[in-house]
């Protein structure tokens, strides 16, 4: 059977028909917030049901025990802080009890916020706590320490529902779940992934597939560190693997659209939830998942994991593949047993060299047709 929904409530606040209406047609009565396409997206996520239980931005005990204790005042699992920030000045113009309308960069109304809280809260312990770190070259860490003084939690209700980008592959938890019935799966496992598919993704990729009925792709769509691949050069890389290669009917993708928190084992057990909210019985964790430099460990997030044995959604952990010369295959430690020398590694430095420089990784590494994807781009990088 598909997972349950985290928490046993999938989340749906989006105003439709008439309801839809009367908050725009009331639209000039509401004090207005306008937020970035990151936080937008946290506002749809909430909305879609992805992050289930959440109704909306998190209140002040709500941010307090996921800090401290990973755990919603519920006693749900929970790892990362989904938050508003605004300036104290605006803050001070908000009743608690207020609806304000979120707007977007450009004007559009966005969503409604019923404000339940309105508050300020120590960043440098949400990053020691979230991050394990408040050293400022942590992306994560620079993001929060650079977030406003203060924060409004309550339930949202989205205004604009619409799937950009790319619609046809932008699926919410209900659409999912109805999907995989329609295949017959009663097993998904997703894989999460940033990057474009390379030989030993795929290796993980095809032994879930031996032990699940279905895969899900779910790359995340949203702000990256700079030097990382762009949005639309990951989705075409898959969507090569889905037309060439991998089986039609066990195979499917949607995009998660998300920034990047780089969490490491707390960004784990997110993403874990996520895919659960999907419907998803399984979900692959490799090695330094969510990290960023060396502030993680390599199997930290598979150990938190751990901790969490009522999650939900079981964990599969793979060790660090790789192309072994004399097995003459993709492998890891657990099913190879030669030498470091023997062992050609992926690395994805030398991937991004090679692909800026408009040459091809080796076959052992990366599918040719995959790396003339990645060199057909001008630029496929983030700047």
């Amino acid at each position: 059977m598909l997972s349950r929904p985290h928490g046993n409530k999938l989340v749906k606040r989006i105003l439709l028909g008439e309801k839809r209406r009367e908050v725009t047609e009331k639209a000039s009565e509401y004090s207005k917030i306008s937020v970035d396409n990151e936080i937008l997206k946290d506002v749809r996520n909430i909305a879609r049901g992805i992050f289930s239980p959440l109704e909306g931005f998190m209140s002040k005990l709500e941010l307090e025990t996921v800090v401290d204790e990973m755990h919603l005042p519920s006693g749900a699992v929970w790892t990362i802080p989904i938050i508003l920030d605004v300036e104290k000045e605006k803050a001070d113009t908000i009743e608690i009890g207020e609806h304000v309308l979120l707007v977007d960069e450009m004007g559009n109304y966005s969503a409604l916020l019923f404000v339940e809280d309105k508050f300020s809260f120590d960043k440098e312990k949400i990053s020691k706590n979230v991050f394990g770190t408040v050293d400022k070259s942590h992306p994560g860490v620079y993001e929060m320490l650079n977030k406003k003084d203060y924060f409004l939690g309550g339930k949202i209700d989205l205004i604009d529902d619409s799937r950009e980008p790319f619609p046809e592959f932008n699926l919410d938890t209900r659409e999912t779940r109805v999907l995989f019935r329609e295949k017959g799966w009663n097993t998904v496992v997703a894989f999460q992934t940033r990057n474009p598919i390379h030989r030993a993704h795929e290796y993980i990729q095809r032994c879930a597939l031996e032990v699940v009925d279905g895969l899900f792709i779910n790359p995340l769509m949203g702000r990256k560190k700079s030097g990382d691949f762009k949005d639309e050069v990951i989705l075409e890389t898959y969507k090569k693997m889905m037309n060439d290669f991998y089986p039609k009917d066990r195979v499917v993708m949607s995009i998660l659209p998300t920034r990047m928190h780089y969490a490491g084992p707390r960004e784990a057990i997110h993403h874990a939830i996520m895919r659960k909210n999907f419907g998803c019985t399984h979900f692959v964790v490799g090695r330094d998942h969510a990290g960023v430099g060396k502030f993680y460990g390599t199997f930290d997030a598979q150990r938190m994991f751990d901790r969490f044995p009522d999650l939900g959604i079981e964990p599969l952990k793979f060790e660090h593949s790789f192309y072994c010369k004399k097995c003459a295959s993709i492998a890891t430690v657990k099913t190879c047993g030669h030498s470091d020398s023997d062992r050609v590694k992926p690395s994805g430095t030398v991937i991004r060299e090679m692909i800026s420089k408009k040459e091809c990784p080796p076959a052992e590494i990366m599918r040719e047709e995959i790396a003339e994807i990645l060199t057909s781009f001008d630029n496929p990088f983030v700047e």
